[in-house]
């Protein structure tokens, strides 16, 4: 079965290719785009034992590799300007902080560097054959299709997509950093999979306008390797039902976890062989900034207002250090009624282990007109990355319209639900 965990989202050492002790990215100039390249494919290797200098390797001559371990593909994608990706260096020794493996950088830029998209996109199935006569010898010499993965970003994912053709879908694993349709075995939707938080919204952003949000999700795979946070994603049908809080069924005693974004996405792969066809979307939000983890906490609030009451809530939470997180609950008014408890699913930057006061505001929107008031019997704040820590609760509490109310919490009972 074709092992395929592909992430969707938004994108995509180094010298001259000249005769070099440690080979590198070849560097070419925004000129070689405008009047463009030849194909020519470098192929180096980097291992734990040298993880600075690497090694040129070909399909007659596979140096160092050890076909045993696991071999990493690394495949970039088009190159408007010639420059080198800025991520390879990270990903590389990312990879091989994570487990001892054979990391090949595929750099086919003089093929890639061009201006017009289309001619960089015609070279990629040649770039594939290139791929298959290396990996041809690499199985020869003993290794084995289950331990070949192909990371490609942008046409670097195409280009490992073809080769995963090439053997009938029989390579351990594939993962696509560049494509917004659903085609892999997980397809995790950052932010919805569109525009992504910190990146430039108009072209007065410069180049960044162009190229943040398809990047982004190279940085969110890299977060997995070295940063120190965790990225839970949630399977779920659309963007939306996630934002409601409608998609947290993987965090039941029932299954194991959630899936896990980047690296270890393939921890959920026994999960997947139960459906037919083995495929999922998945949800899930990050912050602006490094290392992009997001907390998510139910907050659960009861009213008692004989009205209905439709808006926003924000929330900020506070330790005893004075540290503070907020998150804003308004991509859509949530509908407080009477006696109804509404779930609303909030995200914050920062994850507190022990929160000292809570702070809740509430909002219509409405710029005039009276202030409302949202009169709440019990709030409550239950962790879903950490359900076992104590859900905190607080009582009788009435909330002015756009008047920032703070308090202690305290624990629930333990019985409540």
């Amino acid at each position: 079965m074709l092992k395929l965990y592909l992430f969707i989202s938004l994108m995509c050492l180094v010298r001259s290719d000249t005769d070099e002790t440690c080979p590198s990215f070849t560097r070419l100039s925004f000129h070689s785009a405008v009047i463009g390249t030849g194909l020519n494919v470098k192929l180096m290797l980097y291992t734990r034992k040298n993880l600075t200098c690497a090694q040129a390797v070909n399909s007659t001559a596979l140096g160092n590799l050890n076909v045993t371990k696991k071999t990493a593909f690394i495949v970039h994608g088009f190159r408007p300007t010639g420059s080198p990706p800025v991520w390879i260096g990270d990903l590389v020794e990312g990879l091989l902080f994570v487990e001892d493996m054979n990391v090949v950088v595929v750099d086919w830029n003089r093929g890639a560097t061009t201006v017009i998209y289309n001619h960089a996109a015609s070279k990629t199935k040649k770039v594939a054959v290139v791929l298959k006569e290396f990996i041809d010898q690499m199985l020869a010499k003993g290794a084995s299709l289950d331990n070949i993965y192909m990371i490609g970003v942008s046409l670097g994912a195409h280009i490992s997509g073809f080769v995963g053709e090439m053997y009938d879908g029989q390579l351990g694993r594939i993962t696509a950093l560049g494509y917004r349709e659903p085609l892999g075995n997980i397809d995790f939707y950052p932010n919805g999979g569109l525009d992504q938080p910190g990146c430039p919204k108009t072209i007065f952003g410069g180049l960044q306008y162009f190229k943040c949000d398809h990047q982004r999700s190279v940085y969110l795979y890299l977060s997995s390797l070295r940063e120190n946070c965790t990225i839970t994603a949630y399977p779920c049908d659309s963007y939306q039902d996630y934002r409601n809080g409608k998609c947290v069924s993987c965090l039941t005693p029932q299954k194991e976890s959630c899936p896990l974004l980047g690296y270890y996405a393939d921890h959920w792969e026994d999960y997947l062989k139960d459906k037919d066809p083995p495929m999922t979307k998945a949800f899930f939000d990050t912050a602006e900034e490094k290392p992009f983890c997001m907390y998510h906490y139910f907050v659960d609030i009861l009213t008692w207002n004989k009205n209905i009451r439709r808006g926003d809530i924000t929330i900020k939470l506070r330790d005893k250090a004075g540290s503070t997180t907020e998150s804003k609950i308004n991509h859509e008014p949530a509908t407080f009624q009477k006696y109804h408890q509404v779930s609303l699913l909030a995200r914050f930057n920062q994850d507190l282990d022990k929160v000292a006061a809570i702070s809740l505001m509430f909002s219509t929107g409405s710029i005039v007109g009276p202030k409302y008031k949202l009169r709440i019997l019990r709030m409550k704040l239950r962790s879903l990355a950490h359900p076992e820590r104590p859900q905190l609760c607080r009582y009788d509490l009435v909330l002015t319209e756009n008047v920032e109310t703070v308090f202690q919490p305290i624990l629930c009972p333990k019985l409540q639900m």
